[in-house]
């Protein structure tokens, strides 16, 4: 079974589709842990609604004090029941071919921990490459929607508050673990919401140094170098 462990503050305008996508999945064997950190909009409202559609046993909903995307992933875990894992931003839109092709893939790759695929962000088209060690100590590229195998999640470090995905792939590699790609565009973000929404264009970067959210970013980038001793 593939646990879709979904971590969602102030997005209820953005789950219904994300669960629609589920919903009209081609994989049936799944379940979503919907987990609020702390929401203040009329999420329980929309949850109200699924919980009529999705039967009780494949819907679980928990409701907690807000304290960052990590920690909220690791609580959906410890829920969860699945020997795959796909930690699901609220604001995805998964094509209906996403959980079947990326279970198909990791019992293929049995050699793999993990499989990515490339997406979309609106129209904007996130064009990956296969797993490359080198190229993952340089940058963050594997999103954080990702199917993993539940025996090789080490959990996400609660202390990082940003580039979640980059850390937690450096830190399975570490252990050993390994990544596959499958060449395809499987899933998209919705515009105007989740982690990605502070996507800049490459050149703002160098650019553009004073902005703050260039700045944030810098520094975020060598929290996560220092952790993994990529200075």
């Amino acid at each position: 079974m593939i646990s879709v462990i979904i971590p969602i503050h102030n997005q209820a305008d953005k789950i219904e589709a994300c669960l629609d996508s589920l919903l009209a999945q081609s994989e049936k064997d799944w379940e979503i842990i919907l987990v609020d950190d702390g929401s203040t909009d009329n999420l329980k409202a929309v949850v109200e609604k699924y919980k009529n559609i999705i039967p009780a046993e494949k819907f679980k909903f928990f409701s907690k004090a807000n304290e960052g995307s990590n920690p909220t992933r690791n609580f959906g875990f410890s829920k969860s029941k699945g020997d795959y894992l796909l930690f699901c931003d609220a604001d995805l839109i998964m094509e209906t071919k996403m959980l079947m092709t990326m279970k198909q893939a990791l019992e293929k790759h049995g050699e793999a921990s993990f499989v990515f695929s490339s997406f979309k962000y609106g129209q904007k088209l996130f064009k990956l490459f296969p797993y490359d060690i080198e190229r993952l100590r340089t940058m963050p590229y594997i999103h954080t929607s990702s199917l993993i195998r539940r025996a090789d999640f080490p959990g996400f470090d609660p202390s990082i508050k940003r580039l979640q995905d980059w850390d937690l792939w450096l830190t399975m590699m570490e252990k050993g673990k390994i990544g596959f790609w499958i060449d395809e565009v499987l899933f998209m973000t919705q515009l105007g919401g989740g982690h990605i929404s502070r996507w800049l264009p490459k050149a703002a970067y160098k650019l553009l140094p004073w902005l703050p959210r260039v700045r944030n970013y810098n520094a975020a980038v060598e929290i996560i170098k220092s952790k993994h001793h990529l200075n």
